[in-house]
């Protein structure tokens, strides 16, 4: 037996998409962004289909997320951001509660979002990976709201 399979796509020309960038870490948040927007200007996504909104830290970012998804007008989300490790419990409680918040954005909206949220122990870490963190959240955002739309279509 062969099951049906949906196969992923990662077109994304005529897409609309949210970008919510923590400015907290501003030079790998710009290198994360960097990568972001590589992959959907390769995939054939216009600048002014972009919406960029820059929050303060990760903890702001599934709230402008939320934001963006109720307006109902974007295909797909990027949440975009720097953690890295301190001396403090601070940091499990920014990623976890950051990772947490975009995933129930996601749930609740019924959207993809692509999780570009570096966690990392140093500074050196997230610059060695912001812009193809940055890539594959763009990847993935694409990619999940191509599947969504496949299922949809398929369920119908």
């Amino acid at each position: 037996m062969k099951p049906h399979e949906i196969p992923s796509k990662t077109h994304a020309a005529g897409m609309h998409i949210g970008i919510v960038l923590a400015r907290f870490n501003t030079n790998i948040g710009e290198g994360l962004l960097k990568g972001a927007l590589r992959f959907l200007r390769e995939k054939g996504v216009i600048d002014a289909h972009v919406t960029l909104i820059r929050v303060p830290g990760a903890l702001e970012i599934p709230l402008a997320l939320q934001g963006l998804a109720q307006t109902g007008r974007f295909h797909a989300l990027i949440a975009l951001g720097a953690v890295i490790r301190g001396e403090t419990y601070h940091f499990e409680i920014v990623s976890n509660e950051s990772a947490r918040g975009i995933s129930e954005v996601a749930l609740d909206f019924d959207i993809a979002i692509g999780n570009g949220v570096l966690t990392c122990d140093t500074d050196e870490q997230a610059l060695t990976r912001m812009d193809q963190k940055g890539y594959e959240a763009a990847l993935t955002a694409v990619e999940m709201a191509n599947t969504l739309e496949s299922l949809r279509k398929n369920v119908e």
